[in-house]
């Protein structure tokens, strides 16, 4: 596992503990003053695995799922990111990899899901992710405007959030937004286009086999709604 240590990087210590021990460490170690730079070795850019993330039951953007959301992002490498109601950090961490010359805000105030998110950030050496302990809309008012929204939650204050992101949001912006209900996906549609952009809906179904006995199962999990709004001209 990739982290903080020999087992994620390279960790590079000018100390000798036993006589003659100098000359294997020089040889072993040709730069012994050179900075522990993190790899993806362990990891991928994208489709990291559930299980790999600090996350209570639920709180995770599905792997699956993760990836169709942030295909609907339209990354590019130089753009201002938001992630509201970040729970885990799986999408903004997942974002970090996609545009490393990126700059990603993850919005949370749960503490709960603060540790986790501490937790995911340090392990995957998302650097270019700044954590807003916030809740949206207050949190936003001090960040860069933004070139895609991610919304994976809103405490109840969708409309305001919509709201707040539409007067920040650039030209040709994006906003992606996950909803596992009905109502969140009919009030998110509806308020969208009454502010003028144009909403595409795809619901993932997924379903991964499960084993059980001898014999393979499949165990279907939630849809998922994912909205991908843009401004229309």
């Amino acid at each position: 596992m990739r982290g903080y240590g020999p087992a994620g990087g390279k960790i590079h210590q000018n100390r000798c503990e036993k006589p003659g021990q100098h000359q294997l460490f020089a040889a072993e170690h040709p730069h012994p003053h050179q900075a522990w730079e993190p790899t993806l070795e362990h990891y991928p850019l994208i489709g990291i695995r559930d299980e790999e993330f600090a996350t209570a039951k639920k709180l995770i953007t599905k792997e699956e799922v993760r990836a169709v959301t942030l295909a609907k992002l339209r990354l590019q490498d130089d753009l201002v990111m938001w992630d509201i109601g970040a729970g885990s950090g799986s999408v903004s961490i997942e974002a970090s990899n996609l545009m490393p010359n990126g700059k990603i805000f993850a919005l949370e105030k749960n503490a709960q899901y603060l540790s986790f998110i501490r937790d995911n950030l340090k392990k995957f050496v998302a650097r270019n992710v700044t954590l807003i302990e916030a809740f949206a809309p207050e949190g936003l008012e001090d960040l860069p405007d933004p070139d895609r929204v991610f919304i994976g939650g809103s405490g109840g204050m969708l409309e305001d959030i919509i709201e707040a992101v539409d007067r920040r949001l650039k030209p040709e912006g994006q906003i992606v937004l996950n909803a596992v209900t009905l109502d969140t996906l009919t009030k998110a549609v509806e308020f969208l286009e009454d502010h003028g952009y144009s909403v595409e809906i795809t619901c993932v179904n997924i379903s991964r086999t499960k084993g059980l006995t001898e014999y393979k199962m499949f165990e279907a999990h939630n849809p998922v709604y994912i909205i991908a709004a843009s401004k229309e001209d």
